[in-house]
């Protein structure tokens, strides 16, 4: 097992990094849902979606693209359910009471289990992740040269790089959140919140 070079995983890592920056439904899934729902739950849905991005990662590697087409149907049923449970948050968000207790963390906890598995789902039916992976990847790495410990080394470089891109977006729409000092301004919150969230969930199952 040799791996890869430094220069080919900073290559990835940049590439990445400039990929997942860009705002998209899975962007705009983790700060809206952080706008209205605060951190609470937070770091399930992300994990979930950095999951979905290392089972792309894998197919790629395994130069399954064309099994991913084959399997069209399951692929296309993963995306939209990952669009209803957006849009079922979104819902929810939308009517959530606007009491000032509710400034600080929200009431009624969601179940982790469901936002991992939801970031996942969002993810594998994102369609800037899925172009990433299956079409971008093998221009940047010579996919017929990676070994297990080089597939290691470009998993392990996607969750950090995605921890920081994601915890960059969280800690920018938690600061956000704090401004908030009324209940009005809480309700319209939630609702620009729910908006994104089912903006989100519809650009995920259109594409």
């Amino acid at each position: 097992m040799t791996g890869l070079s430094l220069s080919g995983l900073l290559i990835f890592a940049l590439a990445l990094a400039v990929a997942a920056f860009a705002p998209g439904p899975g962007i705009a899934a983790i700060v809206g849902r952080v706008l209205g729902r605060g951190r609470d739950g937070a770091v399930a849905f992300v994990s979930g979606m950095a999951i979905g991005d290392i089972a792309w990662l894998t197919l790629a590697v395994l130069g399954l693209a064309v099994l991913a087409e084959t399997f069209r149907e399951v692929f296309m049923l993963v995306k939209y359910a990952g669009a209803a449970y957006l849009l079922y948050l979104a819902v929810r968000m939308w009517t959530a009471p606007a009491e000032a207790s509710q400034i600080a963390p929200a009431r009624g906890r969601e179940s982790h289990a469901r936002l991992f598995l939801a970031g996942i789902a969002v993810t594998m039916g994102n369609p800037k992740t899925m172009i990433f992976y299956l079409a971008l990847l093998p221009s940047l790495v010579d996919l017929a040269r990676i070994d297990a410990l080089a597939f290691v080394e470009l998993a392990l470089v996607t969750l950090a790089v995605l921890a920081l891109v994601f915890g960059f977006y969280i800690v920018l729409a938690l600061r956000a959140r704090s401004l908030i000092t009324s209940p009005r301004a809480l309700k319209l919150v939630h609702r620009g919140s729910g908006a994104v969230m089912a903006g989100a969930a519809v650009a995920i199952a259109t594409r």
